[in-house]
Formats: C-alpha cells, structure tokens, sequence
C-alpha cells in the first residue's frame, strides 16, 4: 500500500461566486446601451459625471454600514490618485465621447479589449516575457479591431476614427491603470476603494459637463430618468458590490474571463434595443476579441 500523499484536491468554484459575477457582467453589458440612449438626451459628460457622484456615495454609505474603514492612509493618497485618473476619470470621458461616434456594441467590444493591451505594455513596463500567447493575443486584438472598422464600408469607418482612437485611449489608459495597481497596490477594503476613486473620478467629468455642455433637466424623458437611475444604481452600486464580492469566492483568472460576458451583452442587446448593426463583420471582431483577451488573461 502506497504512502504518498493523496494528490490535492482542485479548488472548487463557489456557485455563489459564478451567480455574483453573472449579474456583473449582466449589470455592465446592459450598461452600454443604456449609456447610448442616455446621452441622445444629455450630453455625455454629465450623463458620466453624475451617476457616478450619486453612486459613490451610495457606496461610501454602505460601506460604513458594514463597518468598513472610509480613511485613507496618507502614503496611499498618490497612489489612489493615480489610479483614479486612468480607471475613471479618463475611462469616463473618451468611452463616453466614443459613444457619440461609435455603436454602443462596438465601443464596448473595444474598451473591453483592456487585458490584451495590458499583456503588451506589461512587458516594456514591469519586464514581464511578451510569450506566444500574448503576442498572438495582440494579433487578434489588432484583427478585431480592423474588423469592425471594414465591418460597415470605408466612408463609415472614417466616420467612426474619431470614436474609435476614443475607445482606445479608454483601453490603453485602463490597461495602464492595472499596471500601475500591480506594482503599487491599494490596501483598502473594496467598497471603500471604488467609492473614493468613482467619487473622485467623477468630480471632474461632471464639473466639464456642466460647464462646456450644460443638461437640461426639462430634455430628460420617463426613458432617460430610468436610464441615470440603471447608470446609478447598478452600474457603480450593485455591480462593484457583486464584483467585489464575487472576487472574494472565485480564482482571479475565473473572474476575469467572466467578464468576457459583458461585451457580448452589451453588442447583443444594443443591436436588438438600438438596432445597431450586428452583421459579419461585427461578429468577427467580437470573437477575436474575446479570443485574444482569453488569451492575455490566461497568460
């Protein structure tokens, strides 16, 4: 009879974890039609800013309600800062400036190619082997985008370079976000650290929007007011909280090719609700996409 040890058991996936990362991705794919819809009615800017402030303090609330620490350390202060200019701040604006260009399917099939961008500047940035993965990760994510600018003829995609450098800038700028949080990590509970940083990040797109593009309340329909309350409410409240806490039960690899989800939602529904177009072309891009940004997270 053998005396090895018996082999380890594999780590089980909580179900609870893959039912909290479902209505993320569900929460943030329906976020990207409704955010086009709402800024037919208000400019981009507020349509941005404003949600955000609201549902930052929604979530300063709750996370002094379950008794977590709302302070900041001084020495993470810099820190904070930075990752808030290139995760919100930043993402808030060009993403929604891309969406006065860009389909919302598309724009989100290009801000959600943010792992394979990573992958790349990941390697002349924190010296990490540009392997066979990655680099064919970069040559789908390159291909998915070439995808979608031939997906609609020449003159259209012309029309949309203006949106899509925007989104990309979106990514990249997130993908830089990432890295810098790898090499300086914030030590803050999670609905502490997404209420400062929306907060935050928030302050400033709504200040720009209020004062280069004034909203006015009068031009909101039942449709845009159901809108802000969705942008409100579950985009930056109920889906941190899930993610946070779907982080929290599932590998971080499983978390994030969940997310994978969201562009896919959010192309889906904006061809069915906007009648965006959804032709070959755009389901080309899609898959190659997803398959590069497959590829830079397993990697």
């Amino acid at each position: 009879m053998s005396n090895a040890p018996p082999a380890a058991a594999r780590p089980r996936v909580a179900t609870s974890g893959l039912v909290l990362l479902a209505v993320t991705s569900l929460a943030w794919g329906l976020s990207w039609p409704v955010s086009k819809y709402v800024i037919s009615e208000w400019p981009p800017l507020p349509a941005r800013g404003v949600p955000g402030l609201v549902g930052s303090l929604l979530l300063f609330a709750y996370a002094k309600a379950r008794g977590d620490d709302l302070r900041v350390p001084a020495a993470i202060w810099p820190r904070l800062l930075v990752s808030t200019f290139f995760n919100v701040t930043l993402w808030m604006v060009v993403m929604g400036l891309a969406l006065l260009w860009m389909p919302a399917g598309e724009t989100a099939v290009i801000g959600y190619s943010m792992p394979v961008w990573t992958a790349l500047l990941a390697w002349p940035l924190l010296g990490e082997r540009l392997t066979a993965k990655r680099t064919l990760a970069l040559v789908l994510g390159f291909g998915g985008i070439a995808a979608l600018m031939g997906a609609d003829g020449f003159a259209a995609s012309a029309a949309k370079l203006p949106g899509i450098a925007l989104a990309l800038t979106g990514a990249v700028g997130f993908a830089l976000g990432t890295i810098f949080l790898k090499r300086y990590p914030i030590a803050l509970p999670g609905a502490t650290s997404a209420a400062w940083q929306i907060g935050i990040g928030c302050i400033p797109v709504a200040l720009a929007g209020f004062v280069l593009t004034p909203p006015q309340i009068e031009t909101l329909t039942v449709y845009g007011w159901a809108g802000l309350a969705y942008l409100t409410l579950i985009q930056f409240c109920l889906a941190y909280l899930c993610w946070f806490a779907a982080l929290q039960r599932l590998p971080a690899s499983v978390a994030a090719i969940g997310t994978m989800a969201v562009p896919v939602i959010g192309v889906v529904v904006a061809a069915i609700a906007l009648h965006e177009p959804l032709g070959p072309g755009q389901i080309a891009a899609l898959v190659m996409v997803l398959a590069g940004v497959a590829l830079a997270t397993r990697s």
